[in-house]
């Protein structure tokens, strides 16, 4: 009779093992998946300021506004802005190449910083133009199907303000 009772605590306790083993097989998938879309994404993030920059500075792209502005800048950036930005770009030339660019992306915490959401990035590109030194800052967000272009800040001189 002894040995029936010792036979089947070890049965519960093998199977609670193997309850663990798998709970902390799908936390470390679950884990690996959130930290490789993080890192995606904030790859992607990079690539798309990066492409905006050189689109709005090098091939002075207005379709980019016209495209990838968010609502609330669409509002704060009429087209006629939309247009003075391109002319006045355009007025400069192109600066000195590579262009130097400052990546600042950023994630909200959420559950104590364990889930990232709501990526956003800001970006500033310091432009040696002939005449003079100018810098664009460039602050985008993560959409719901695409990134969007918060705001555009173009300064002359070193900082932007």
């Amino acid at each position: 009779m002894n040995t029936m009772k010792l036979s089947s605590r070890s049965k519960l306790s093998g199977q609670g093992l193997v309850l663990i083993l798998i709970v902390l097989a799908i936390l470390v998938g679950l884990w690996w998946y959130l930290h490789a879309t993080k890192a995606a994404t904030e790859k992607d993030a990079v690539r798309y300021g990066h492409d905006v920059i050189n689109r709005l500075v090098i091939n002075h792209d207005r379709a980019i506004l016209d495209n990838d502005l968010a609502p609330q800048a669409k509002n704060e950036m009429p087209p006629s802005s939309r247009d003075y930005l391109i002319q006045s770009l355009s007025q400069y030339g192109s600066p000195a190449q590579p262009i130097q660019i400052e990546d600042a992306i950023s994630f909200d915490p959420v559950l104590g910083g364990i889930i990232s959401t709501n990526p956003h990035g800001i970006f500033t590109a310091h432009l040696n133009y002939p005449a003079q030194a100018m810098t664009m800052q460039l602050a985008i967000s993560q959409g719901t199907t695409k990134w969007l272009i918060e705001n555009i800040t173009v300064s002359k001189g070193n900082q932007a303000q």
